[in-house]
């Protein structure tokens, strides 16, 4: 799932492509603002994301999709 986190004072996006599903973003993302100093998250290869929370403009969770297998045409 890609997450995009809009950085304060900061032209460009930061872009994180995970393995968590919608729900544990969001809650990480809830914990974070609501008292945590920081919102933590795992990208896909295992790297830690840390974002400050008093930096943070808005995080857009993206769906949950299936990749595709294959060359068939749908």
């Amino acid at each position: 799932m890609e997450i995009t986190i809009g950085v304060q004072n900061l032209a460009r996006e930061l872009v994180v492509e995970s393995d968590q599903t919608a729900e544990e973003v969001a809650e990480a993302v809830s914990a974070a603002l609501a008292g945590n100093p920081a919102l933590e998250l795992l990208d896909s290869r295992g790297r830690r994301v840390i974002v400050p929370t008093s930096s943070i403009g808005y995080v857009e969770i993206g769906t949950e999709e299936q990749r595709r297998v294959g060359f068939g045409a749908i």
